[in-house]
């Protein structure tokens, strides 16, 4: 291996994985000093705990920062705006969740003089591009280490006894699932859930709960928008994670957001993933709502394709590109006009509309009604008809002289 390593930055979560990476970095890399950087972007660790943690399994320094925010309205915000979903349910939690913490990882690393970078994730995932992909756009120059792709330990048990051998404190609690978890979502994978046919236990929920334990009671909720962006909940002005938050709470309450999903990974091969987003469904789903009242249905519906490659963007870890900025941009003018209330019903797992309104709203209803009015002409029809059926109208008649099947 590389010995011209003087200082690395790792992408440290206090798991079994990163933890086991600082010693094996100084092993391997002739002594390297491994400063740690871990993100906190509301997944609920004790962070005293992680720093703690870092510095016993032989970190040099620690750096623990409060993402939270900026992960919110930097690049969650801009994601919702654009209504990406990938494979029509993954609401992106762990995707767009890595080009914030790789983008602190470089400043760190900057900052520290580090001429290399290092992260945890593994070979078979789609977290090893997306941290690898940030990085080079925004630290060219600098190494990437991934152990997973160049050490010799194949298993959980190895890892354990690696770090039982460098004294690097091990978590008691036995997981059954691989969990990621940041105040968006929290995802499960891996044991029973591999095979697609499993369904997932009621008690492997530890955000939201199961729509049968759901009270009885439906609860109404309103949510304010600006310009495509949740400002309010119940009339009430919040910041982005206090917003997030409360929504969090009142969409778990009632069995909201989860989703299963067998999707496609950048890597080439299936995986099956359960994910608990409450907060995260209701704000798509009151979003869109608000579109459907303020924006034209051809800008409507060309955003729908904006929205899938959007996505897929996230997904593929290309946040950092060209073609995601100018999306923004497209995704921003049409934003412009998304500013006003939506009033959902939450009951048992289901999501329904109970009323929006905007003072940009396109509905008129002066010209919708079934009732008798004064502004539109139902004779004009007729013309309208004939014009957008006319390419219909000669390919009929050409085919009834030619004989052409239909």
């Amino acid at each position: 291996m590389a010995t011209k390593v003087k200082k690395v930055a790792l992408a440290y979560s206090g798991g079994l994985d990163t933890s086991c990476i600082i010693p094996w970095l100084k092993e391997n890399y002739d002594g390297c000093e491994v400063i740690a950087v871990c993100a906190d972007i509301g997944q609920g660790d004790e962070l005293s705990v992680v720093r703690e943690k870092a510095l016993t399994s032989g970190a040099a320094k620690v750096f623990v920062a409060d993402l939270t925010e900026e992960f919110l309205t930097e690049y969650v915000w801009p994601t919702l705006k654009a209504g990406a979903v990938y494979e029509g349910k993954y609401l992106l939690g762990t995707s767009f969740a890595r080009p914030v913490i790789a983008k602190k990882l470089v400043e760190i690393a900057r900052q520290e003089g580090c001429d290399a970078v290092a992260h945890g994730a593994t070979g078979k995932g789609n977290d090893q591009v997306r941290f690898e992909l940030a990085v080079k756009a925004l630290a060219p120059d600098l190494k990437i280490i991934a152990p997973w792709r160049e050490w010799a330990l194949r298993s959980r048990e190895e890892e354990i006894e690696y770090a039982k051998q460098h004294h690097i404190p091990i978590a008691t609690e036995n997981k059954t699932y691989s969990m990621d978890r940041n105040i968006w979502h929290l995802s499960h994978e891996g044991s029973d859930l591999e095979d697609p046919w499993n369904a997932p236990h009621d008690d492997m929920f530890l955000v939201t709960r199961v729509p049968e334990q759901a009270p009885d009671e439906d609860e109404y909720v309103t949510i304010d928008f600006e310009k495509g962006i949740p400002v309010a909940v119940n009339s009430k002005k919040m910041k982005a994670a206090d917003l997030l938050q409360k929504l969090n709470e009142i969409g778990a309450r009632h069995g909201i957001g989860i989703t299963d999903l067998c999707e496609n990974r950048l890597v080439g091969m299936k995986s099956r993933g359960v994910y608990e987003n409450p907060g995260g469904a209701i704000l798509y789903y009151a979003h869109r709502e608000l579109e459907y009242l303020c924006l034209d249905r051809v800008t409507f519906h060309y955003k729908e394709l904006v929205a899938h490659r959007y996505a897929e963007l996230v997904y593929d870890g290309v946040w950092f590109s060209q073609l995601r900025e100018a999306l923004d941009a497209f995704v921003d003018s049409t934003q412009r006009t998304v500013t006003g209330t939506v009033k959902l019903r939450l009951y048992k797992g289901n999501i329904m509309s109970a009323g929006a309104k905007s003072p940009y709203s396109l509905y008129n209803q002066e010209y919708v009604t079934f009732e008798e009015d004064d502004v539109y002409n139902q004779a004009d029809g007729t013309g309208f008809i004939n014009l957008f059926g006319l390419p219909l109208k000669v390919r009929a008649l050409m085919q009834q002289k030619t004989g052409l099947s239909k």
